[in-house]
């Protein structure tokens, strides 16, 4: 069998699972089960392939509807390549929002709440060498994804177990986070790759996916340098009520902005220096 009959073989059966996504979903899963890079694939596709095992096995798992990223172990984020496990989220291209309006403004320091993978801290410091951060989970084994991937990239940072702020000290000109706002009612709605096989801690908050926010929003004045900034992800419909957070917690110059789809998915904010 060659690679190209690999393919063809992969995105039938991941169509006749139901797969949303079996073109893409083979391409990936066929160059990882024949040990090559997913952009050398077309090179290949003439070469005979020797995976045959070891993409039954993909093939089985994907169909099941675990995620790409778990079966390979890595997903591709703001151009570098991270380690996945089920332990922690898998980096979405929307959360490039984030990264991207993070690096509109200087920092020096930036703190990572509830960092995971790591996948938003070390993509930042990578982009600003000059510049030095903290990760921090209350999962163990999402620190240790994290540190694996700061030694991968061979970006340094720090990476600490604590319950939001809990054993942070200093303060830092950027705060952001992913945290967990998906509603507990719309949990049963989410794609089974998203809500069977990704850390439910990591995805909600048990109540109306608001609750981080307030938690991130009121001790972040204790963190922040003056003037300092905090960026967070949210759900599509979360923005007016992640910005009156915000601003009732001393924070200015607030703005919700939108993904490469059009949808609501950051707010960024600055903390107030002076009463108005």
């Amino acid at each position: 069998m060659t690679f190209a009959e690999a393919l063809a073989v992969a995105v039938d059966r991941l169509k006749q699972a139901g797969v949303e996504t079996p073109q893409r979903d083979a391409r990936l899963l066929v160059a990882f089960a024949g040990a090559i890079s997913p952009d050398r694939l077309t090179l290949h596709l003439r070469d005979s392939f020797e995976g045959d095992a070891a993409l039954a096995a993909a093939l089985d798992a994907r169909a099941a509807r675990q995620p790409v990223s778990h079966i390979t172990g890595n997903r591709l984020f703001w151009g570098h390549n991270f380690h996945i496990t089920a332990e922690v989220l898998d980096p979405r291209p929307e959360t490039e929002t984030l990264i991207a309006a993070a690096l509109q403004a200087p920092f020096e320091r930036v703190l990572d709440l509830g960092t995971g993978s790591g996948c938003i801290l070390l993509s930042l410091l990578a982009e600003r060498p000059q510049a030095t951060g903290l990760g921090v989970d209350l999962s163990e084994k999402a620190l240790e994804v994290a540190r694996q991937n700061a030694a991968d990239l061979g970006v340094p940072a720090e990476f600490r177990r604590s319950d939001w702020y809990e054993t942070v000290t200093g303060r830092f000109d950027l705060i952001v986070s992913n945290p967990p706002y998906i509603a507990v009612g719309e949990m049963a709605g989410l794609a089974p790759e998203t809500r069977d096989w990704e850390p439910r801690v990591a995805l909600t908050d048990e109540g109306d996916g608001l609750s981080c926010y307030q938690i991130i929003a009121a001790r972040a004045a204790d963190h922040l340098s003056p003037n300092g900034r905090l960026l967070v992800e949210i759900g599509a419909s979360q923005g007016d009520a992640v910005s009156a957070i915000f601003a009732a917690s001393g924070f200015e110059d607030i703005h919700v902005l939108p993904d490469l789809d059009g949808r609501d998915r950051v707010v960024a904010a600055r903390l107030r220096t002076s009463k108005s």
